[in-house]
């Protein structure tokens, strides 16, 4: 059937096709429906809130929450999130809720889960990982505490009715002074824990703390965190920060990968005896290296 010009409606998706392809292709809809839940009639789930909130924020515009339905009337909202999906549907009420929810569920587990679907889906390895934390700062004031207990309605029974429901509140961090990897020690911040796999450096675990936290007080656990999680003997690779007598006998059943900082006697007397000539080229331009193996007395 041909249709007539005035019957023909074009709309805009720019590079937007390409960001929902991989959406779909990774699953991320489905994940998170099937972590946070949907509601019976509901116009539109939280998997495809969670779409559309990615789509928005690739979409190179900045828009508050409340005028989410207008940047989606600028482009193909149902082709881009979902039959049926119109954009008044994308309202700031309904991404609140969604928000609500996957905080509740936790931000870190649902990060986690997808991406490691999305390294299986393209072939990812994650023989290897990397971990590494870097400070954020921020401007003005926070509230730093959360109420012990959290109230989400959740599905009881066969007959699906909602009941309120206590949940308790995940853990809060400490938004305060701090080392500033930035070098914005008069601000405020938050630390970014995160673990990327070594084949691509693609962002497989990520957690938040305290804006004061030491990395050498806490990459030990993170690493056996990390690795229950992955049910994948993978090589943690870190800097010397992993080097702690506490973190090692946390590890102990880990293979990781580490520089042995030079505060250790014994690292700093081994490094002064190596003579120079044993120092071959790196392939990095400006780096030499050597290999010494060490039998360290507990």
């Amino acid at each position: 059937m041909k249709l007539k010009p005035q019957e023909i409606e074009i709309q805009n998706i720019d590079h937007l096709g390409i960001v929902a392809g991989i959406i779909d292709s990774i699953g991320i809809v489905e994940i998170i429906n099937e972590l946070i839940g949907v509601e019976k009639d509901e116009k539109v789930n939280a998997g495809q809130v969670v779409k559309a909130m990615i789509i928005n924020g690739l979409g190179f515009v900045s828009k508050p929450l409340y005028m989410f339905p207008e940047y989606f009337e600028t482009i193909a909202c149902e082709h881009l999130i979902g039959t049926g999906v119109k954009p008044e549907y994308l309202n700031d009420d309904k991404l609140g809720r969604v928000m609500d929810k996957l905080f509740i569920k936790g931000l870190d587990t649902i990060f986690f889960i997808i991406a490691v679907k999305a390294a299986q889906k393209f072939g990812v390895s994650l023989s290897t990982s990397h971990l590494d934390s870097s400070s954020i700062h921020v401007h003005g004031q926070y509230n730093t505490s959360l109420p012990e207990v959290i109230f989400e309605n959740q599905k009881i029974g066969n007959n699906q009715e909602l009941e309120e429901i206590a949940v308790k509140s995940p853990k809060e961090i400490t938004i305060t002074y701090g080392y500033s990897r930035d070098h914005r020690p008069d601000l405020k911040q938050f630390i970014i824990e995160m673990i990327c796999s070594g084949d691509g450096d693609i962002p497989i675990f990520l957690k938040l703390a305290s804006g004061n936290q030491a990395d050498s007080s806490c990459f030990g656990q993170i690493a056996v965190e990390y690795h229950k999680q992955l049910e994948v003997n993978s090589l943690m690779v870190a800097d010397s920060a992993l080097y702690t007598e506490s973190n090692l006998k946390m590890m102990s059943d880990l293979q990781w990968l580490c520089r042995v900082p030079l505060s250790i006697k014994a690292a700093k007397s081994l490094i002064s005896t190596i003579p120079e000539s044993e120092f071959i080229d790196s392939y990095i331009p400006g780096y030499k290296l050597v290999s010494k193996t060490e039998i360290m007395q507990e």
